[in-house]
């Protein structure tokens, strides 16, 4: 199954620790979308989400994952309530796949949610590793964080983009 992950996801090292296995493909975008930062999570800050926009030149830029599909239990536990599973088209490499991808449900978003910085580094530790474009890493760059006051999880997370995991395949 492909993946499009477009938040925290893109991050291998914390992707791998959801999945049994994981196959980076590469940047994909998707059109139609945007990308906000507005979900509630369980922490209660900010995640990302794609919206559905009308916008012609509306795409977010991601990474298409191989996962397999029989084992997501722990994919589907981490995302939580808060986001519908569904496939849409993604462009990669010059194809149209079809993929995988959460979206949030209207009752979990808040526009005024912001993100904690390790969170936000995540995102952009995917964009950068997966070779996302320079201003999109730019944007994602720029996003108004907080400091998560629960200091543990703050450092066990930041722990992760430090982490070479073993149940990675090469792409």
């Amino acid at each position: 199954m492909i993946y499009f992950a477009y938040g925290s996801n893109m991050c291998t090292a914390r992707l791998a620790r959801r999945v049994p296995s994981v196959r980076p493909l590469g940047a994909a975008t998707l059109a139609g979308h945007r990308l906000a930062w507005h979900l509630i999570g369980a922490d209660d800050s900010g995640k990302c989400n794609i919206v559905a926009t009308e916008a012609p030149d509306a795409i977010v830029h991601g990474v298409a994952f191989e996962l397999d599909a029989e084992r997501l239990e722990a994919l589907h536990a981490a995302e939580g309530p808060a986001y519908d599973f569904l496939e849409l088209p993604i462009e990669h490499a010059g194809d149209t796949l079809t993929a995988a991808v959460y979206r949030g449900r209207a009752e979990w978003l808040d526009d005024t949610r912001v993100p904690f910085d390790w969170y936000r580094d995540f995102v952009l530790d995917g964009a950068r590793a997966h070779g996302l474009p320079a201003a999109w890493i730019e944007r994602l760059n720029a996003v108004a964080t907080q400091v998560d006051a629960d200091s543990q999880r703050a450092r066990a997370n930041r722990e992760i983009l430090n982490e070479t995991p073993a149940n990675v395949t090469a792409g």
